[in-house]
């Protein structure tokens, strides 16, 4: 994870998975809800609608009880080469998730770029280390024989 530019956090990591295997990950509301947050979070999907202008919202549950509604818009799907959405609620952030062919084996790279730099300051910390443990939950994900 590097703060990478004005207001961005850029993460990388390669699985030894094919790309559209990655794509299906990030577009599936089954696979999605299985792995998106940090861990110990689980998700209450309310509505989720992966298209350009469709919105997704749900609820995180920390490990702690307390509960974070989320609301984001798809901005852009390109398969199986990127997913763009605009975080909406709380902190405002656009993520875009960029999945690069490696002759079978995928890079990710996962941005996250600030509206506010205040707020940038603010998350940082914390975004760093749970963006980092979200692709954990990714790689994990992609290595079950059931996906």
């Amino acid at each position: 994870m590097t703060a990478a530019g004005i207001n961005e956090l850029v993460s990388t990591r390669v699985f030894d998975v094919p790309r559209e295997l990655v794509y299906r990950a990030w577009t599936s509301p089954e696979l999605l809800a299985r792995w998106w947050g940090p861990r110990g979070f689980t998700n209450t999907f309310h509505e989720i609608d992966i298209k350009p202008g469709g919105e997704w919202l749900f609820t995180m549950h920390g490990p702690d009880g307390a509960e974070y509604p989320n609301r984001c818009v798809f901005v852009e799907l390109v398969p199986p080469e990127r997913v763009v959405l605009d975080h909406l609620s709380g902190h405002q952030f656009r993520v875009t998730a960029i999945f690069e062919d490696l002759e079978g084996r995928t890079r990710v790279t996962f941005r996250q770029l600030f509206k506010d730099t205040e707020e940038f300051e603010q998350a940082k910390p914390y975004c760093m280390e749970g963006n980092e443990q979200n692709l954990d939950r990714l790689g994990e994900l992609l290595t079950e024989a059931n996906i």
